[in-house]
């Protein structure tokens, strides 16, 4: 057993894993969040996409260990009391379908606007490659990233 420290959705976590423990499996077996799905357990599909220390990551392809000392945001701790805006985009925009890809593009799109508030549509899409969907074609993932970096901006000014 190793022992991991590991902040999860602003709460510190102490625990004894398995060495070869996924990532994913902690998160939902252990800590009960199960808004992070399990999708293809191939680091494929990207539906298990969470933030380690602010990037995205396909918590399918990381072990429990080496997360050890970060930080980790799921979709269940992304908003703080109200919706995060790229979640806010994805229902404004029907960016979701089935729902099953969502948390995991949600995080990814994230991700890309906190490294590039204003990207292109093709950026959006590059950003995005990681992640299946095979309900909407796509079309209005796209669009909710990019009105959640528009609904971002004008946060912050």
């Amino acid at each position: 057993m190793a022992r991991i420290n590991v902040k999860v959705d602003g709460v510190r976590h102490e625990d004894d894993v398995e060495p070869r423990l996924l990532l994913v499996h902690w998160l939902r077996d252990k800590l009960g969040l199960v808004g992070t799905p399990i999708g293809c357990d191939t680091s494929n599909c990207g539906a298990c996409t969470v933030l380690i220390d602010g990037h995205s990551a396909k918590s399918c392809s990381v072990l429990a260990v080496q997360a050890d000392g970060s930080e980790v945001t799921t979709i269940q701790g992304l908003a703080d009391g109200d919706w995060h805006p790229v979640q806010h985009a994805f229902k404004e925009c029907h960016g979701l379908q089935c729902g099953y890809c969502t948390p995991g593009m949600v995080m990814a799109a994230v991700d890309l606007l906190n490294e590039n508030p204003s990207p292109t549509e093709a950026e959006i899409r590059d950003a995005l490659e990681g992640n299946l969907c095979r309900c909407t074609g796509y079309q209005n993932i796209v669009k909710s990233v990019a009105y959640a970096a528009d609904l971002m901006k004008g946060a912050s000014e």
